[in-house]
């Protein structure tokens, strides 16, 4: 059975990296019309909802690069890099 080669860390990270971005773009739109009140108390609501849909995903891209981050401090050497699992991975792989 051949092996798929794993994505460069380089590649799979900048669209990581640039979703995590656009989020917080888009989380600082969302603040910035909420907190100038010209905005409905429906619309307000579906902002505020957004935004902590935003904050979420954008805390768990943070808590995922810090624990990347531990896991080659932990390395030492730097010359083996293990993969890393994404909580959603394991998730995927305990309804297996």
């Amino acid at each position: 059975m051949a092996k798929k080669s794993a994505p460069s860390a380089e590649t799979d990270t900048q669209p990581r990296l640039a979703a995590f971005e656009d989020s917080v773009t888009e989380l600082e739109g969302l603040v910035e019309a909420l907190e100038s009140g010209d905005v409905s108390l429906e619309q307000a609501l579906a902002k505020f909802e957004r935004g902590v849909i935003l904050a979420r995903e954008c805390q768990q891209t943070l808590k995922h690069a810090e624990l990347r981050v531990d896991q080659l401090l932990a390395d030492g050497d730097g010359e083996h890099i293990a993969t890393f699992d994404t909580p959603s991975d394991n998730q995927a792989d305990d309804q297996r």
